[in-house]
């Protein structure tokens, strides 16, 4: 069901397009409760739902200039929140195969020296795209996730806002988990040669 358009929606997005956050929350808003449901009717889950929600609005933040070229606000939202929950789907079956494997390989002949290998080659990949992510996320993902400050913390001592230190890290966890998934294969064949 088409979602009703905001009146001045092309006026709000043009705003989006030079960074005004509250055209951005207005939308946001707006938009919000219709697309979550999308999301959920999808995936019949509420937090995977709301991580589909906040990857779609934060696509729509990062198209900047391209924002005003949209044509159909709501067509794009179902169709970025489509995406991105066949994405996750696709991922979730992933790793439902991974378990299935690790499930049906484990025995009594596996031990903590394997888990130890597995857990260090999985850091290694973690720590190859942490060193991968730009200076200022890599700078705020380390204060944040390694050193355990709080984004207020981060934002007094970087001089920068504690919505860009919200914004880095959330930039920061996507690389990441891009950076995971297309290592994964590795991963798979890491748990499979230790667990055989």
């Amino acid at each position: 069901m088409a979602i009703p358009r905001l009146t001045h929606e092309k006026q709000l997005l043009a705003e989006i397009a030079r960074g005004d956050r509250h055209a951005f929350k207005e939308i946001y808003d707006h938009y919000y409760p219709h697309i979550y449901q999308f999301a959920f009717r999808l995936l019949q889950s509420r937090t995977l739902s709301q991580e589909v929600l906040q990857e779609t609005m934060l696509k729509l933040w990062q198209q900047g200039d391209r924002l005003p070229a949209i044509l159909n606000l709501d067509a794009w939202l179902h169709q970025v929140t489509r995406h991105h929950a066949i994405d996750l789907l696709r991922k979730s079956a992933v790793s439902a195969r991974v378990q299935a494997v690790i499930r049906d390989s484990y025995d009594d002949r596996h031990n903590e020296t394997e888990e130890s290998i597995l857990l260090n080659e999985t850091r290694k990949i973690l720590e190859e795209g942490i060193r991968q992510l730009p200076r200022q996320q890599h700078l705020v993902y380390q204060l944040c996730q390694q050193q355990g400050m709080k984004y207020e913390e981060v934002a007094t001592l970087l001089n920068i806002s504690h919505g860009t230190v919200q914004t880095h890290m959330k930039l920061a966890l996507k690389s990441l988990r891009r950076y995971m998934q297309e290592h994964t294969d590795i991963a798979v064949l890491l748990i499979i040669l230790h667990l055989l």
